[in-house]
């Protein structure tokens, strides 16, 4: 009864020190995507209303013409960089979960074995008798 219940205890150490491991790559993820999105809004944010300043100061057509370019431009700029901050976050989301697979892995692995190893210590015993 004893040998079991120490069985128990390491596989649920086991399992604790994994899961910590896997909230440890998942809140780091978090972190970093949320860094990431915070300052591709921020360079937008910052872009557009430098544009909006720029229109603000339109006194007529021409000076109209002469700043829709830009705009143009801006909101080209803005959607290229929330793209691309899209694509690095879906990059980056997608090793995190690569890596806490191979934790799971690892601890199925760990557990399939030390079954295996104890099944065949039962079937030694078994036909040692």
């Amino acid at each position: 009864m004893y040998q079991i219940n120490e069985q128990f205890a390491a596989a649920t150490r086991q399992f604790a020190d994994n899961a910590t491991q896997a909230n440890r790559l998942a809140l780091a993820n978090a972190e970093q995507v949320f860094g990431l999105q915070l300052a591709s809004i921020e360079q937008s944010v910052n872009a557009t209303f430098a544009f909006w300043g720029e229109l603000a100061e339109v006194r007529d057509a021409d000076g109209f013409k002469a700043v829709w370019p830009k705009g143009v431009q801006v909101a080209r700029e803005n959607v290229e960089r929330a793209v691309s901050t899209g694509q690095e976050v879906m990059g980056r989301t997608l090793k995190t979960n690569e890596a806490i697979g191979q934790l799971a892995k690892g601890q199925f692995e760990a557990a399939t074995a030390q079954v295996k190893a104890d099944v065949e210590k039962v079937v030694k015993a078994a036909k040692a008798k």
